[in-house]
């Protein structure tokens, strides 16, 4: 604990100086234990400093980041924010986005525009497609689209976003239909079993809900977390050298009154991961008023981090993924901070 000195009518009287709230035990367990946040991390976090770094993987392919941040806002406006996912989720990266329906249906995706850059449909086949398609769905491509008419894009677009659309109401619905490998490349890939690598090593998702990780991987038909709140949502982003297609999965959960939980899971990427798990915790600052601490950590895996050139492509993404992580924290942090 700090002190300090000072003269009082010849007197020396020793002040001490409170110390910086403190952080909920359990959640500075997981914080320590499987996020690895060092102590002076820690400090610096409680003295209102943004922290970050990344976390060592033993998976090929596989990064990790974490960073927390404290927020002078109640965490009931975090969570309501995260649930307006097209306002949360604004950012100049972020060049279209949309909330699906309880019923998903190809009008989900209006906003949406898919141009060739995004899916080139004449160029399309296995082993050699620009999106991320099974082999099945891929041989479908030339049958139920006419590349010879004049507007041959549109119809594939429109192609496109049902095949989406599809994958999306298998998933929720736990039907036949959904596509568990991709070839549209030279090595298969299967995003169901790469996810359930991160999965396995991201011992964090289960620490505070220890029903949590079997949610996510047995979605929709495990019923042990009792009332989760679930929805999914899409959006194209910058990335790389083209924009990518996403659908993910969010989760929303309370381990207490003081503590909650939110997961995003990586449903469908058109380009570049093959898989991917956020974890979000936003946990009240203990004796303040509307303030929380909020940690995230995401977790993902993409095959072009894998054979040669693999260790110099991870440390360039793992240094953009922390800045990434440190740009949406203090974003976060501002937004709801100005609102008040």
């Amino acid at each position: 604990m700090m002190t300090a000195a000072v003269a009082v009518c010849g007197a020396t009287v020793v002040l001490t100086q409170a110390p910086a709230p403190g952080i909920a035990p359990s959640v500075r367990d997981v914080m320590t234990r499987q996020l690895k946040f060092s102590a002076a991390e820690l400090a610096d976090l409680q003295r209102g400093k943004i922290v970050k770094h990344g976390i060592e993987t033993s998976s090929p392919g596989e990064i990790a980041v974490v960073g927390a941040v404290r927020i002078n806002a109640s965490k009931a406006e975090f969570l309501d924010r995260v649930r307006d996912i097209v306002r949360f989720k604004r950012d100049p990266n972020v060049l279209q986005i949309g909330r699906f329906s309880a019923t998903p249906s190809v009008a989900d995706l209006a906003a949406l525009t898919v141009d060739e850059g995004d899916f080139d449909a004449h160029d399309c086949r296995v082993g050699d497609c620009s999106v991320r398609l099974s082999a099945d769905t891929i041989r479908r491509l030339p049958q139920e689209v006419d590349f010879k008419a004049p507007d041959a894009q549109a119809r594939s677009a429109a192609w496109f976003k049902q095949v989406l659309v599809d994958d999306v109401v298998a998933y929720i619905s736990g039907a036949p239909g959904r596509m568990l490998q991709y070839d549209d490349g030279p090595r298969p890939i299967r995003p169901v079993d790469e996810f359930d690598g991160i999965l396995k090593n991201a011992a964090s998702i289960g620490a505070l809900i220890p029903e949590l990780p079997d949610h996510l991987k047995n979605y929709p038909s495990n019923h042990l977390v009792t009332n989760p709140e679930d929805f999914l949502y899409w959006s194209k982003e910058k990335f790389g050298a083209s924009p990518f297609i996403t659908v993910t999965h969010v989760t929303i959960l309370c381990a207490s009154a003081e503590t909650c939980v939110m997961t995003t899971k990586d449903v469908y990427s058109s380009r570049y991961l093959d898989a991917s798990l956020g974890l979000s915790i936003a946990t009240d600052v203990p004796g303040a008023t509307n303030a929380f601490y909020l940690v995230y950590g995401n977790r993902f895996r993409a095959n072009a981090l894998k054979g040669g050139w693999s260790a110099l492509r991870r440390a360039i993404v793992e240094r953009r993924a922390r800045g990434g992580l440190e740009e949406s924290l203090k974003a976060t942090k501002n937004e709801l901070e100005t609102r008040r």
